[in-house]
């Protein structure tokens, strides 16, 4: 998977963002198994986002490039997509507000209509079982329906969703992390993980066909 070359708006690919936020690893876990998913479309390519830390000290600027990981997301990423999975963990049943900081400032995507009619997706991982999953994963579709995307979940043709006891769900990708972040994910979580994004890479791809 790609994560540090610049987007080509020329290229055939179809490039899917997978922009997420994590503080002890768990999101970014499921962010690198839906872009597995992603790739194993053929001509679809993952592209890996993050974005900065909120501080409560306003004079704290984070650096232009994180220390690890993904490069911070900026507004060619979503421009140049075809695609966006979104995750985040859960705070108090929401998204996180790095994350919600981010998509605050993405007015001039949504005026010019920068991401209409794109498919999206949700993921999230929460400490607890019952920490808010699924609110987490609604409250990330609202700016999402604000740009005009077109979201996609995941169908129970999958068998996963019945059984798993550590996450998954119809509205997106989900894992139980545990407090500390280190609850290993399921084998059910991987596989809708996976599910989720090789759907909406397939989903991105049919929508790019000309009519």
């Amino acid at each position: 998977m790609t994560s540090a070359a610049p987007l080509d708006p020329t290229s055939s690919a179809t490039t899917i963002l997978v922009l997420y936020y994590s503080r002890h690893g768990a999101t970014r876990k499921l962010a690198e198994l839906i872009a597995q998913g992603v790739e194993s479309v053929a001509g679809c390519d993952a592209r890996l986002r993050t974005v900065p830390a909120v501080s409560t000290v306003t004079e704290a600027v984070e650096a232009e490039v994180p220390a690890s990981g993904a490069p911070y997301v900026d507004g060619d990423d979503l421009l140049q997509c075809h695609g966006l999975a979104l995750g985040s963990p859960t705070r108090f049943g929401n998204m996180a507000s790095a994350m919600k900081y981010f998509w605050d400032g993405t007015a001039p995507q949504w005026l010019s209509g920068t991401l209409a009619g794109k498919p999206a997706a949700v993921f999230t991982s929460t400490g607890s079982m019952h920490g808010g999953q699924e609110s987490t994963l609604l409250t990330m579709m609202l700016p999402l329906l604000h740009h005009g995307m077109l979201l996609v979940g995941l169908p129970y043709t999958h068998p996963e969703l019945m059984n798993t006891h550590s996450g998954g769900t119809p509205y997106g990708a989900s894992h139980w992390a545990g407090v500390n972040g280190n609850q290993p994910l399921s084998d059910d979580s991987r596989t809708l993980a996976i599910a989720l994004g090789k759907r909406l890479a397939e989903t991105a791809k049919q929508l790019r066909r000309p009519s």
